[in-house]
């Protein structure tokens, strides 16, 4: 909730109700308080309660820009029906990006999962098919009928499956990571189908406070529509209360494990 306001704030007011992802440039993220430029801050959804609401922004911003922004998806469905290979679909991006793919864009999506728990949550998300990242892609892309897949958003590991998505991409479809790699890519696959190859990181706009800053804002007032339309579903699967240290050495070691499903948040001031 809004606390104060700087003389040059336009879009809020105190006692508002916000979320936001924050600014990686500024210190405070275990903080009670934080100071946040408002064209990153959206209202949140009015159905979801604060720790509900905690879970989405980052990860709805990264799929966000990945689609839209980056591989140039049109946000207004002119590639319905495209297929999108979506690699970690239970995680926190996969769980909102599933989502964002279907309701906002109208693709076919294609998940990736490989436990029964991970299977049923992406399932239950959306995705039209399943597959399992821990075998190779290609049989089981084929087996649903295709030889190729028009985008590839790798919210997983680059380096890991970077050969495969240069196999499957289609020639001239577009490929998207947000997990750096460890060494060099070979180019030769992507560069042979003109594909487009792009990262997203969703902090570069206010880190770098790009001119188009206001759009990270304009996108999250547009998830809370969509979560408060009852179009989008929430993705916090686990909540650690109060907020404290043991309770945030525990958080990081649950999401290092690689192995949490949709999103983990701790709540709880002066429990």
């Amino acid at each position: 909730m809004g606390a104060a306001v700087g003389p040059e704030v336009t879009l809020f007011k105190p006692g508002d109700e916000v979320y936001y992802a924050g600014d990686i440039s500024r210190p405070g993220s275990n903080s009670e308080l934080q100071l946040v430029d408002e064209r990153i801050v959206a209202r949140k959804p009015t159905t979801m309660d604060f720790a509900q609401a905690a879970a989405i922004p980052l990860t709805a911003i990264t799929a966000w820009e990945a689609y839209f922004d980056r591989m140039k998806i049109d946000p207004a469905g002119r590639h319905r029906g495209k297929s999108l290979l979506i690699i970690g679909g239970a995680g926190g991006v996969g769980s909102i990006g599933i989502q964002i793919a279907k309701v906002v864009a109208g693709l076919k999506v294609i998940a990736t999962a490989s436990r029964p728990e991970t299977v049923a949550w992406v399932k239950e998300l959306g995705a039209d098919h399943v597959v399992d990242h821990s075998q190779r892609l290609r049989p089981q892309i084929e087996a649903l009928g295709l030889r190729a897949v028009d985008y590839i958003a790798n919210f997983n590991d680059t380096d890991r499956y970077w050969e495969q998505m240069g196999d499957l991409i289609a020639p001239q479809g577009a490929v998207c990571m947000i997990v750096g790699s460890h060494g060099p890519l070979a180019q030769d696959a992507v560069r042979g189908k003109s594909a487009t190859v792009c990262w997203e990181l969703m902090f570069t706009r206010p880190r770098f406070k790009t001119p188009d800053m206001i759009e990270q804002h304009r996108l999250l007032a547009r998830v809370a529509e969509l979560i408060d339309a009852k179009k989008i579903r929430g993705t916090l699967r686990e909540t650690l209360r109060p907020i404290n240290a043991a309770n945030l050495r525990a958080a990081h070691a649950k999401l290092e494990s690689g192995s949490t499903i949709g999103k983990l948040v701790v709540a709880g001031w002066g429990a």
